[in-house]
């Protein structure tokens, strides 16, 4: 059966992108991956975070400008980690007739991560671009992983995590190929 992909482009906001890991390596990457998707007519899902701190409609809410959603692009509010969690984002990718999400965004270990499973638990597949998703910038000290430590932990995660039925990869975005049909 074909892939139908779409992109997801998750909380690369500015407030958030003033505190990554690599903000501009990785919004870079994702802008490139976003022509390619509109080069080859893939859907662009934008998901927003909004909270304390993320207060809708304030500069610091907003996607970074080298990533702000076309007025067509499907945007996505939400208000936890989980961009499925009483969002209507499954409703949408299956509208689209989404059955592999490309995801990309910010934070590695919590709203990348929780949506990526999500997507497995709502049976798409996933891409999950290995240089397009970043954390929050850190020491190497402390409780938390560094950002390098805790990207690669990741990535390497998804590489060897099983989901009966779903197709799971890692790819640096060089390797997603949207024209393909299937993204690599």
């Amino acid at each position: 059966m074909p892939h139908t992909s779409a992109l997801l482009v998750i909380d690369m906001q500015n407030t958030l992108m003033a505190i990554a890991h690599r903000a501009t390596e990785t919004v870079t990457v994702i802008a490139g991956l976003r022509e390619r998707a509109k080069a080859a007519g893939v859907p662009i899902v934008t998901i927003q975070h909004r909270g304390d701190g993320l207060e809708a409609g304030t500069e610091g809410w907003r996607i970074a400008p080298a990533l702000a959603p076309a007025d067509d692009e499907t945007v996505i509010h939400k208000t936890t980690v989980d961009g499925f969690l009483d969002t209507d984002l499954d409703k949408t990718l299956k509208t689209l007739g989404v059955t592999e999400v490309v995801v990309t965004g910010f934070a590695t270990e919590m709203c990348v991560d929780t949506t990526a499973r999500q997507a497995l638990s709502h049976r798409y597949d996933l891409v999950l671009v290995a240089d397009g998703h970043t954390t929050s910038a850190r020491p190497d000290t402390g409780e938390l992983a560094s950002p390098e430590r805790s990207i690669a932990h990741h990535n390497e995660l998804f590489r060897h995590i099983g989901y009966p039925g779903r197709s799971i990869r890692v790819l640096p975005a060089s390797e997603v190929d949207f024209a393909a049909g299937r993204s690599a």
